[in-house]
This record gives C-alpha cells, sequence and structure tokens, in this order.
C-alpha cells in the first residue's frame, strides 16, 4: 500500500482497524454467551476491504 494516503480512505481504515475487534469479555457474560463471536471479524490475509 502506498504511504501518501486520501483522507477518505484513510478515515475508512481506521474504521475498518477498530470494528475489526473481538466481543468483549463482560458483554459474554452479561449476555450469558448469547454473544460471543463478532460477526463482523475479518482477517487481513483472508477478506479484502473495499476501501
Amino acid at each position: 500500500m502506498s504511504r501518501y494516503k486520501p483522507s477518505g480512505v484513510k478515515r475508512r481504515l481506521s474504521k475498518a482497524l477498530k470494528s475489526n475487534s473481538a466481543v468483549p469479555a463482560w458483554v459474554i457474560l452479561k449476555t450469558n454467551g448469547k454473544f460471543r463471536l463478532n460477526p463482523k471479524r475479518r482477517n487481513w490475509r483472508r477478506n479484502d476491504l473495499k476501501v
């Protein structure tokens, strides 16, 4: 990826980075294990971002 990035692309990349986290442990406890996985989880090798 290039070093220079337009601000729109940079913003979308940072949003994708933040949304790619696991479900917090306290949420799993609070929902009695109903929400264990983040359905929008993404791996950098397998899935492409359309930014």
